[in-house]
């Protein structure tokens, strides 16, 4: 059985001439705002995946989401259906796995609408900090101070003693002095002040990014891979000074450097996150330009899909004519015509997207063991995806040809 396709024809003149308009004739200035929001959201959840904790298990989620989609085209029974109860639980499997970092995407989100930064040192907390931590490298004593971002830190810090004492160069000299209980822990400072200190961190497993690192730098990482916070460290048996931000740990070399360092993050921390903070996005947009173009077509694919893919529309197509029921001894050769014209309406996405497995015309041959070759078609013998509706067939009967099976002669006609 031959079957013609044919692009599909709009019906309505109307409707002709607006698609015969470029994509942008239907692109309205709240179309642009609507796909600028989305692909904001998919960037910060971008930016958000390459930092998280459980990308790998993210990765692993999606080639199962894969293998679910072969095995439906597939149709392999089995696999599908043991996918499928495994995804009807999926829910639950996300809020438990992904709890930490489900949370810190929350917060980063609350953080951005508040326009929440961190209190602002001033200068001279920065040359102690740079003084004192590079004394203590000298000397090779180990040291860990924690410098908050905009993101809340309480969740992740364990125990500590209450200070609230002013930041000076000598006062964290005294904190980490190997003679006094809280050497081991951070000091935790807020703007000019010590808060807390012999703090505990949560320790990273990272261990290809700590290298030769101890448990001062695993905690400092630990705490970088939670929130945007920035750890200093000094270790005891190198008598190096490094930094840990990001979910990265780097050394630095100099005073010079720390302080640059310094100075970057409490310019990028203490600034609010929102409109105000113009050049801090414009350095985020520099930084992450291709995220930011995958988000930008991700946005646009979405919109032209859901908006003007969603839009009613009228035309007409050329589908199959499948001949089902055939009785016993009697083969099929041919019908005529082998496919129809038919007018449907429904949203404009699955006009275009449905095949000829979704849409044809049956017919019944039960009646041919009767005698019977020309058959009417109803609208209801159109077989159609769900929100799409036939509204007229043409033409509107068919003939089909068949011959016994165990005869060879002609075909006969009706």
């Amino acid at each position: 059985m031959g079957r013609v396709w044919a692009r599909p024809v709009p019906i309505a003149k109307r409707r002709r001439r607006k698609r015969n308009l470029p994509l942008l004739a239907e692109l309205r200035f709240t179309d642009l705002i609507d796909i600028l929001i989305v692909a904001s959201l998919i960037w910060f959840v971008i930016a958000w995946f390459r930092t998280s904790q459980a990308r790998l298990a993210l990765m692993g989620l999606g080639a199962l989401g894969v293998l679910f989609g072969l095995a439906r085209g597939l149709e392999l029974q089995l696999t599908t259906s043991l996918l499928q109860g495994f995804f009807a639980v999926l829910a639950v499997m996300l809020v438990v796995v992904f709890q930490e970092d489900l949370r810190r995407l929350f917060e980063g989100i609350a953080v951005w609408g508040l326009r929440r930064g961190a209190p602002h040192p001033p200068p001279d907390v920065e040359r102690a900090l740079v003084r004192a931590l590079f004394q203590l490298a000298q000397v090779k004593v180990g040291a860990l101070v924690i410098l908050p971002g905009r993101e809340p830190l309480d969740r992740h810090l364990d125990g500590g003693i209450h200070l609230d004492g002013r930041l000076s160069e000598q006062l964290i000299l005294s904190l980490f002095d190997p003679q006094t209980p809280g050497h081991d822990g951070g000091v935790l400072v807020h703007s000019n002040r010590v808060s807390r200190f012999g703090v505990h961190l949560p320790l990273s497993t990272d261990w290809d990014r700590l290298g030769g690192g101890g448990t001062r730098h695993a905690a400092a990482l630990g705490l970088a891979e939670r929130c945007d916070a920035m750890c200093l460290v000094v270790s005891e048996e190198r008598g190096e000074v490094s930094i840990a931000q990001g979910g990265e740990i780097q050394g630095v070399a100099t005073p010079e450097d720390l302080a640059l360092a310094l100075k970057r993050f409490i310019g990028r921390s203490t600034r609010p996150a929102g409109p105000s903070g113009i050049e801090d996005l414009l350095g985020r947009l520099r930084a992450g330009w291709r995220e930011g173009l995958v988000a930008l077509g991700l946005a646009a694919s979405v919109w032209y899909v859901a908006v003007p893919g969603g839009a009613v529309e009228t035309m007409e197509r050329r589908v199959p004519v499948k001949v089902e029921n055939l009785p016993e001894g009697f083969e099929l050769v041919s019908v005529e015509p082998a496919d129809v014209a038919i007018r449907l309406e429904g949203p404009r996405r699955d006009l275009y997207m449905a095949g000829s497995d979704d849409l044809f015309v049956r017919v019944d041959a039960l009646l041919v063991q009767l005698g019977r070759r020309t058959f009417a078609l109803e609208l209801d013998q159109i077989e159609s995806p769900e929100g799409i509706h036939a509204l007229s067939v043409e033409p509107a009967k068919v003939k089909i040809s068949v011959k016994r099976s165990s005869e060879a002669s002609e075909a006969t006609e009706s």
